[in-house]
């Protein structure tokens, strides 16, 4: 178990984590990948109870292809974001795996809506798959 604190761009907004994560997965949906303006999203998921957050946020709900919503938290100065709940799932707190900045981060072991992941995108070998 390690210690790892994500951060926004400008380091106004972070999140603790005290405990490795539950999962960390790898979604290839247009909303993540508008969201992060990269070709995929990539977040780990924490126990609620292990995290701390400090600094200033807004918040902005995004509605799912399935009606699920999500609330992410994005520092008000340089607008990254930071960690998001998922309504349901009140005893979980998500984290951007780029907001860590640490190449060392644990792999991703799930990878969801693969029919939109782009052709060139390479997975690890033995990553769970769910269409």
């Amino acid at each position: 178990m390690k210690t790892r604190i994500a951060s926004c761009s400008c380091g106004q907004l972070t999140a603790t984590a005290t405990e490795d994560p539950v999962r960390v997965s790898i979604c290839h949906c247009l909303a993540c990948q508008r969201r992060t303006g990269s070709v995929f999203g990539a977040q780990a998921r924490f126990d609620k109870k292990s995290v701390t957050i400090q600094g200033q946020s807004r918040q902005y709900v995004r509605i799912g292809d399935e009606g699920g919503r999500a609330t992410f938290s994005f520092c008000p100065t340089c607008g990254a974001t930071v960690h998001y709940e998922i309504e349901g799932r009140g005893d979980s707190v998500v984290i951007p795996v780029g907001a860590f900045a640490d190449p060392a981060f644990p792999e991703p072991s799930f990878s969801v809506y693969e029919e939109r992941k782009h052709a060139w995108v390479g997975l690890p070998s033995n990553i769970e798959h769910m269409a």
